[in-house]
């Protein structure tokens, strides 16, 4: 993407799991001085080492890694609080000398920190708390009703079972009059401060599907059934993002004795198989990318790409 002068560069890299993201950014950080910078949803959480395929402490020793277990599953992240603490580690990483490298698998999260986010109202505790009340009453369906009486447009965007979104459009409207239909509609705030280069890993379908399902398997063997009954022990809210992770669900289904473990398994690769195709989708129609790599990231790879990056960086740097 274009830079302007006085703009600071920030390397992205994004693209569906399992297609090498962590690798590539570890890759990319080392020959440029760079911090990677994590834009996974799930990776944030302290207690989803296992099934956000979190990098593990050799990798995140080779270069600084940031915003990784820097949460407990008890709270939610979202795109704005994420880009809020994106900012700042990008900006350390700048005053240290170093090149922030920004990847992940949440495009939404991308997104937000490449385009900017519409301007959202603070809503106070009360209000969030009175919604969550309002919830418990009536249940998904009749808190669905009572949200088309006030807001027609968003309810008729959002599903019943989406509780968390429900509750989200009753604040707003509750508390500022205004639909969140359109406060979203609001132009965005582009950052200015910071100059980007994208990259994109889109390998064939086929290769990511192969490799959700083994590294699964992995992560079954690797403990996380363990991690989620850990997780399941706290007696969190059903609807919190992290109860919510790819794998989570399938895993408690099985803790419930609801399925065996082979069924778990196969249950938990269809479910990550769907996510990647979810993310295929979104980075391809969503996001703008000045590199695509379409191929699984490996080290042979590197100079394929690498040389557009390390002149984005000299230039600014110059």
């Amino acid at each position: 993407m274009e830079a302007t002068s006085g703009q600071r560069p920030v390397v992205v890299i994004g693209g569906p799991t399992a297609s090498g993201k962590s690798d590539a950014a570890v890759a990319v950080a080392q020959a440029i001085g760079g911090t990677v910078i994590n834009a996974d949803s799930m990776q944030v959480y302290q207690e989803l080492r296992v099934l956000s395929a979190r990098p593990d402490d050799a990798m995140m020793a080779t270069v600084p890694h940031r915003l990784f277990g820097v949460m407990p599953a008890r709270e939610r992240c979202s795109a704005g609080r994420w880009r809020a603490l994106a900012t700042e580690e990008i900006d350390v990483a700048h005053r240290g000398g170093r090149v922030p490298v920004v990847a992940g698998g949440t495009g939404l999260y991308l997104k937000a920190l490449t385009e900017g986010l519409s301007l959202m109202p603070e809503i106070p505790p009360s209000v969030t708390a009175e919604a969550a009340g309002l919830m418990d009453r009536l249940g998904p369906s009749a808190f669905h009703e009572r949200l088309a009486a006030i807001d027609p447009a968003a309810a008729g965007a959002l599903r019943p079972s989406d509780r968390q979104r429900l509750q989200r459009a009753w604040c707003v409207i509750a508390h500022t009059g205004r639909s969140i239909v359109d406060w979203q509609a609001a132009p965005a705030q582009a950052p200015t401060s910071y100059a980007f280069h994208v990259l994109h890993l889109r390998p064939p379908r086929a290769s990511v599907y192969a490799a959700c399902d083994g590294r699964f398997a992995r992560m079954v063997e690797a403990g996380a059934v363990e991690e989620v009954r850990a997780l399941a022990a706290q007696a969190l809210d059903p609807d919190l993002p992290a109860m919510k992770a790819v794998g989570v669900p399938e895993i408690l289904a099985h803790l419930r004795g609801e399925i065996g473990r082979d069924a778990m398994i196969e249950a938990g690769q269809r479910a990550t198989r769907r996510y990647a195709k979810r993310q295929y989708t979104w980075f391809r129609n969503q996001t703008a990318a000045d590199q695509i790599l379409d191929a699984q990231f490996s080290e042979s790879l590197l100079e394929k790409f690498f040389p557009k990056i390390r002149q984005f960086v000299l230039t600014l740097a110059g």
